[in-house]
């Protein structure tokens, strides 16, 4: 039986987000690998124009070996943000390693996507990266205008279906762990059908 999808919902804020009041998620579902003790979470917020991210790992073995635009940082210690507006059956997946290093499509699958490839990504997205006590974490904003040159007339207001990833496939320990259930027998994120709820306050 399917688990019922959770919802989060997005806190709005006027200028800089106060992370430390802004509810977290748990990326805490184990996927297809023994539990090694890696655990994630995420917050989420958002003004007129932005969807700012934070997303940090409790992971001791970190890798972190890709820098270059359209690397496949999901082999690295990664964190992922994958959304689809309301109205539409494609979706963004925002896949970032502990160097700041983004990966980012659009499309209806991962077959029937488009990599997005900038120079200027990191600068746009304001992509920071730090590592922390027992882990690593990232904070980056999601512009409305990067995202309407897409989807025309888009704005953070209503809900979208989403989920949140943390993977790391050439890793010391390889794991991969989920905010919403994924229904797979082989490793894949690229799954709309198990998208959770978020929703703009």
């Amino acid at each position: 039986m399917r688990e019922e999808a959770e919802q989060y919902v997005i806190s709005a804020v006027t200028g800089k987000p106060d992370w430390p009041r802004i509810p977290e998620l748990r990326v805490n579902r184990v996927l297809w690998k023994p539990d090694c003790g890696i655990r994630a979470f995420g917050q989420f917020s958002h003004d007129a124009e932005y969807l700012y991210v934070h997303l940090r790992a409790e992971e001791k073995k970190i890798r972190a070996e890709y820098t270059a635009p359209l690397s496949p940082v999901y082999r690295d210690s990664c964190l992922e943000f994958f959304f689809m507006p309301a109205g539409d059956d494609r979706y963004f997946n925002i896949e970032i390693n502990p160097n700041g290093c983004p990966l980012i499509g659009f499309g209806r699958s991962r077959a029937d996507r488009v990599l997005l490839a900038r120079q200027d990504m990191p600068e746009l997205f304001g992509i920071r990266t730090a590592r922390t006590g027992n882990g690593w974490e990232v904070y980056y904003r999601i512009p409305c205008s990067f995202l309407r040159l897409f989807l025309p007339g888009f704005s953070l207001a209503g809900t979208f279906r989403a989920n949140v990833y943390k993977c790391g496939d050439l890793t010391e320990q390889e794991h991969y762990l989920s905010w919403n259930p994924v229904v797979s027998e082989t490793p894949d994120f690229h799954r709309p059908c198990d998208f959770g709820r978020m929703v703009f306050a």
